[in-house]
C-alpha cells in the first residue's frame, strides 16, 4: 500500500484536532457518538467508545463495523450525533461510505486518517492526520489523538477533567512506548522462536484493551502471519471458549489497569493453569505509575499496542514471513 503523506506535521495535527474539538463543542444538542471503521481501525476505536461508556453520564457512545453502520441505517444518526471514522489509506470503501451516509444524516463528521487528500478526507466535515512510519512521533498516532478528542468531548459535555492528564500522558509516550518495547525485545523473540510453526494462537483481554488483541489477531496474526487466530474476551472466556484450553494451545493474555483487570485476573488465572503455552502480558510493568490515576488504565492500551507490535516483529522474522506479505488484500478486487 502506497503513502502519499510522508509525515503530517505536528503543528498541522494540533490545528486540525483544535478544529474538530471547536466543532464538537459548538454543536448544539449532541447527545450520542458513533465510532465506525473497519479492520484494525475498527481496532483503534474500541477504547475510545469504553472511555465514553465508562466516563459519560448522558452521552450516548457506540462502536460499529462501517459497513453495519450503513446497513442499520440507524433514524439515531442526525443533528445531534458526531460520527468520528478512521482508516489509513482513506480509501476504506465502507468506511467513506459510512462518512457519506453520516453526512446525509445531518451528522457530523470526523476522519482519523494518514492520507490528507484521500476520499475519506474529502467525504468528513473535519480530518485529523495521523504519522505512521518509522519517524512518526508517538504522541500523534491514531489512538493517541483519539483519546485526546474523547477527552475533549467528555470534559464539554459532561463537565470532565480528563484532557489535562490525556494530553500529559500521551506527550509521555515517545519516552515510555520505547522503553516499553526494549523491556519486552528479549521475551518477544523467545516467544516467536518458540511459536514460529504454531499454525493457532489465540489472544484474550477485556475493557479498553479488548481492541488491541482484537487487533493482534485479525491484523498481525491472521492478515500478516497467516496465522489463525481469535480475539476472545476474557469476560466470555468462561462461557464456552474456555473449553478449548489444553497444555498445547497458545494464548496470548493482556492484563490492564482499567476496571476490567479483575475479568482478565480471573481468566489468566484459569488459563495459566491449563496450559503451558499462556504469554502474559501486564500493563503494570509499562512505567505508567506516574501516570494521573484517572487516566491510567484507559491509557494502557497505547503501551500494549507498540510492545505487542515487538512480539509480531520478532514472529515475523522467524517465521520468514514479512507482515508486508498478502495474498488477497490490495491484490484483486474483492
Amino acid at each position: 500500500m502506497s503513502s502519499t503523506v510522508v509525515s503530517t506535521a505536528s503543528s498541522v495535527i494540533e490545528e486540525q484536532l483544535a478544529a474538530a474539538r471547536e466543532a464538537i463543542a459548538s454543536r448544539t444538542g449532541l447527545s450520542r457518538v458513533v465510532l465506525s471503521a473497519c479492520g484494525g481501525s475498527f481496532a483503534v476505536m474500541l477504547p475510545g467508545e469504553y472511555f465514553l461508556g465508562t466516563s459519560a453520564g448522558s452521552l450516548e457512545s457506540v462502536v460499529l463495523n462501517a459497513a453495519e453502520f450503513i446497513s442499520r441505517a440507524s433514524a439515531r444518526v442526525d443533528a445531534q450525533t458526531v460520527v468520528i471514522l478512521c482508516s489509513h489509506s482513506g480509501t476504506t470503501p465502507e468506511t467513506v461510505a459510512a462518512a457519506q451516509h453520516a453526512r446525509e444524516r445531518g451528522a457530523l463528521t470526523v476522519a482519523f486518517t494518514h492520507e490528507l487528500d484521500s476520499p475519506l478526507a474529502q467525504a468528513s466535515e473535519f480530518v485529523i492526520g495521523y504519522q505512521h512510519g518509522a519517524e512518526k512521533s508517538e504522541s500523534y498516532v491514531a489512538p493517541a489523538l483519539l483519546l485526546r478528542l474523547i477527552a475533549r468531548i467528555l470534559d464539554d459535555r459532561e463537565g470532565g477533567s480528563f484532557v489535562e492528564p490525556i494530553d500529559a500522558v500521551v506527550a509521555s509516550l515517545p519516552n515510555l512506548v520505547p522503553a516499553a518495547r526494549a523491556a519486552h525485545t528479549e521475551a518477544a523473540d523467545r516467544w516467536a522462536f518458540a511459536s514460529r510453526r504454531e499454525e493457532l494462537i489465540y489472544t484474550m483481554a477485556a475493557g479498553s484493551n479488548y481492541g488491541t488483541a482484537y487487533s493482534f489477531a485479525i491484523c498481525l496474526l491472521q492478515e500478516m502471519q497467516w496465522v489463525h487466530s481469535a480475539a476472545i474476551h476474557s469476560g466470555e472466556y468462561f462461557h464456552g471458549p474456555f473449553e478449548i484450553t489444553d497444555v498445547d494451545v497458545p494464548f496470548i493474555a493482556l492484563l490492564g489497569l482499567d476496571e476490567t483487570r479483575p475479568v482478565e485476573q480471573r481468566a489468566v488465572d484459569f488459563l495459566t493453569k491449563h496450559t503451558e503455552k499462556a504469554l502474559i502480558i501486564d500493563a503494570a510493568d509499562f512505567g505508567l505509575d506516574g501516570v494521573h490515576e484517572s487516566v491510567r488504565g484507559i491509557s494502557a492500551h497505547l503501551l500494549f499496542n507498540p510492545v505487542l507490535r515487538t512480539y509480531a516483529d520478532a514472529l515475523a522474522d522467524h517465521r520468514g514471513h514479512p507482515l508486508s506479505v498478502r495474498r488477497y488484500m490490495w491484490r484483486m478486487d474483492y
